[in-house]
């Protein structure tokens, strides 16, 4: 089995490689690394290109949190643009390069990290509008990417996967009970192992269980 990280330096991103590194080859990528700039397609075209081979597994575990937003006096246009970069267009781009890199005679996983916050039915607390809709954006994109994927690529499983509360630097200013990322990293691989070819585009939690759109 042949895996590639993206955003293999941050805290779900490095669990990550290393809970698949006891199952075969990894290949990490990263901004810190690599000097991948998600947002420049063609910085993803450059680290992307480099790349040799094709995997069975792919995790996008690329993202920011920014200062989410309390109401709708403290929302800019600046904070919903850089979200939006970041957290949609972004894993956009990489959807779109990383689709060479999967094998079409068997089954292929590519894992998307989302957020329960992106969804809109699960939506009762209001706020953090430019990361909600970010999340609501990609879980967009990854589901019609998978319509799409499903042609060229019929074994091929993409999903929407949201990790949980983890102790990671991106989490560390929010109170709550948060699970370890090595723990968050094993949850992910089991749900995304589990979801078939006529799952994909769907959006699982660390439990498996569908999150509503």
């Amino acid at each position: 089995m042949r895996a590639l990280v993206v955003g293999a330096s941050g805290g779900i991103g490095a669990a990550l490689g290393e809970a698949l590194a006891a199952q075969g080859e990894v290949v990490r990528v990263s901004r810190s690394a690599d000097g991948l700039d998600v947002t420049d397609e063609a910085s993803v075209a450059r680290v992307l290109g480099a790349v040799a081979g094709v995997f069975d597994w792919v995790f996008i575990a690329s993202g920011a949190l920014g200062v989410p937003e309390k109401s709708l006096k403290a929302l800019t246009a600046q904070a919903m643009l850089e979200q939006f970069a970041v957290n949609a267009v972004g894993p956009a781009l990489l959807i779109k390069h990383v689709v060479a890199l999967l094998p079409k005679d068997r089954v292929a996983r590519v894992g998307v990290l989302s957020a329960r916050v992106g969804s809109i039915g699960d939506n009762a607390l209001g706020g953090w509008y430019s990361y909600r809709t970010a999340k609501a954006a990609l879980n967009q994109i990854v589901h019609t990417a998978a319509i799409e994927l499903a042609r060229s690529h019929p074994l091929a499983v993409l999903a929407c996967l949201h990790p949980g509360t983890v102790a990671t630097p991106f989490t560390a200013g929010y109170p709550g009970q948060k699970d370890t990322a090595g723990i968050s990293a094993a949850r992910l691989i089991a749900v995304l192992g589990g979801v078939t070819p006529a799952q994909s585009g769907g959006f699982y939690d660390y439990k498996g269980q569908t999150v509503p759109w």
